[in-house]
């Protein structure tokens, strides 16, 4: 298995798999231990392949039980995900069935992700995902990926949890990149909207708290965030601010695709 490459399973709106090529500064091996803690797609982790201890955390419950799942059984996840067919009937069969193993749910968690629309995860008021169906002519199995995110998780550790709990585990010279939730709608679209709901500014402010708490400890971190003005004046602490633009790759009814701005905020080098 090769082991010096790597890239996500998952497609995750609001992913950092733009930001990578501003990455290239970024040596994993020259930091200790590596931290993230809003996991998502994971597309950075999965770029700078860290070599030391890797604590990779998120909120999300079914994310994180398909991440392990991933790390522990790929192999039986791979062939459950080719009982399933890409069709509308199959995906809303797929998505209103409730799996009772951890390996049928990360292979429904998968499918899900690569047929829906926009690879976005939304849930309903009772915790039911609702995403609807994405007519992707694309296979949504991937098996050498699978396999290849398998090797590379082997030595990750794996929580569901608040953002705040890495406070713990941060060591002087640890490196810890900070994808939250954009709660400022910059660009009004529908994601955005929805986080609003799980990320407020309040939590942007606990953050911020945890960014200075990094710093005591001695060690670093890269914080991406929207580009306006509230976050710019929460987030800025006279480290490096970098303002960027990318393609917006999330959609909606009432928005518009187009460019967006992202805040990126470091004390590395990058």
């Amino acid at each position: 298995m090769d082991a010096d490459t790597g890239k996500p399973f998952l497609r995750w709106a609001g992913g950092k798999s733009w930001l990578i090529k501003y990455l290239s500064k970024i040596k994993a091996s020259n930091y200790g231990n590596y931290h993230e803690s809003f996991l998502g797609g994971g597309a950075t982790f999965f770029y700078l392949l860290p070599k030391k201890q890797s604590y990779l955390s998120d909120l999300n419950e079914d994310l994180i039980e398909t991440y392990k799942a991933v790390r522990d059984h790929a192999s039986d996840i791979i062939n459950k995900l080719k009982t399933f067919n890409n069709t509308e009937e199959d995906y809303y069969i797929i998505r209103n069935t409730a799996f009772d193993s951890k390996i049928e749910r990360a292979a429904q968690f998968i499918y899900l992700n690569q047929t829906s629309y926009n690879g976005i995860y939304r849930v309903n008021l009772k915790g039911k995902y609702n995403v609807p169906y994405g007519f992707r002519k694309k296979d949504f199995i991937d098996e050498q990926n699978l396999l290849r995110a398998q090797y590379i998780l082997k030595k990750a550790h794996l929580e569901q949890c608040d953002f705040y709990s890495i406070e713990d585990n941060i060591k002087r010279n640890d490196l810890v990149f900070l994808d939250p939730p954009y709660t400022v709608s910059h660009n009004n679209n529908g994601f955005i909207k929805y986080n609003e709901k799980i990320f407020s500014l309040e939590d942007q402010m606990r953050l911020s708290n945890l960014i200075d708490v990094i710093k005591t400890k001695g060690a670093f971190y890269i914080l991406t965030n929207a580009a306006h003005k509230t976050i710019e004046e929460i987030f800025d602490k006279g480290d490096k601010k970098i303002l960027l633009n990318r393609a917006s790759l999330i959609g909606g009814l009432n928005s518009k695709r187009g460019h967006t701005s992202e805040f990126v905020f470091t004390n590395t080098e990058l």
